[in-house]
């Protein structure tokens, strides 16, 4: 039975939804830590609607936040736990962008994920495995999880942006050439990656840019 996840809102400035972009938090955040990056966006995609849900999960080592699945070097979780809950989280964060679909009247050329860490993993793992390709997808400072299995699960491909700070201690920057190999052996044909310079495990303004002038462009702004 998947969980209904609850989710922030700002609507677009023009008053017509065209499209949808939805943020995906990182371990410990919420999804409010990622819905203030549409202020500084929203002027220049004027008919986007952005959506940031919370993970499904109550984070043990972060009270006020949320995970998608555990991670048990972290939380002391076991691999089985860490498993379990991320089979859990891809069953309930389809269910929710099916939801948007619906709800907003939109198709999946007009849906987009933005993800960052935690969120970046998932989003990785579930655009490729879904029905219909999205627009694109927006993956800053995550890694691709199980990539051996990419090749034969992969049902859609859609352009995809990797965006990774070099200084980042949290998620080792190599895990951006390792999942943009990845993609590329799973013939994913447009993959993009941009490095910031001097960034730790973060969105520096020039990632946000990059992948602006990306989002622009998948969603017909351009």
């Amino acid at each position: 039975m998947t969980r209904v996840l609850q989710s922030g809102r700002r609507e677009p400035l023009s008053g017509q939804i065209r499209s949808v972009v939805v943020f995906l938090h990182g371990y410990g955040a919420n999804g409010a830590d990622l819905l203030g990056l549409a202020d500084p966006l929203a002027e220049h995609m004027p008919d986007t609607l952005f959506i940031a849900p919370d993970a499904p999960e109550s984070c043990l080592g972060a009270p006020m936040g949320y995970q998608w699945f555990p991670i048990p070097w972290i939380d002391g979780s076991s691999q089985e736990d860490s498993e379990a809950g991320m089979a859990n989280a891809i069953d309930d964060l389809n269910a929710f962008l099916d939801g948007v679909m619906v709800d907003e009247d939109i198709l999946p050329e007009q849906l987009l994920l933005f993800g960052f860490s935690q969120g970046t993993m998932m989003a990785l793992h579930v655009a490729p495995r879904r029905d219909d390709a999205i627009a694109g997808l927006v993956a800053f400072s995550g890694r691709l999880l199980d990539p051996e299995a990419l090749p034969e699960e992969t049902t859609v491909r859609m352009p995809i942006l990797l965006v990774h700070g070099d200084q980042d201690d949290v998620v080792p920057p190599q895990s951006l050439p390792q999942a943009a190999q990845a993609l590329q052996n799973a013939d994913f044909s447009d993959v993009y990656a941009h490095i910031m310079k001097g960034t730790g495990h973060g969105i520096a303004p020039d990632g946000l840019s990059v992948a602006l002038a990306f989002m622009r462009d998948r969603l017909g702004y351009l």
